[in-house]
């Protein structure tokens, strides 16, 4: 495991016989010190993500499809119970279903 460089912006190292020679001549030192390259993300990250996106889409199918299916029975039943015939009755509470077969008119006042 290679050890991680101390914090700071530190000069590559330059042989002592170059430095030497520089100082005596006066000769600049050009140091060339290469800059790393970022790192790529690998395919597993952008796979990772993608798994997360396509779960929660087949989850939030799901739960539309669920709502869906609550919304069908919902109606079926409201169906079947206007379609029963007289009145239905649940603990003392009797409602009627149908409308009355008379016609109920509103008596006009007489001009």
């Amino acid at each position: 495991m290679p050890h991680p460089e101390p914090p700071g912006i530190l000069a590559p190292h330059i042989p002592a016989d170059v430095y030497r020679r520089a100082q005596a001549t006066g000769q600049p030192i050009i140091l060339v010190h290469p800059v790393p390259t970022p790192a790529r993300r690998t395919a597993r990250a952008y796979l990772i993500g993608a798994a997360v996106v396509a779960a929660a889409g087949v989850g939030g199918m799901g739960l539309v499809v669920a709502f869906l299916a609550l919304l069908d029975i919902a109606a079926h039943t409201a169906t079947a119970v206007y379609g029963a015939v007289g009145t239905v009755g649940v603990g003392g509470i009797t409602v009627k279903l149908t409308r009355p077969k008379a016609k109920w008119h509103r008596k006009e006042p007489a001009p």
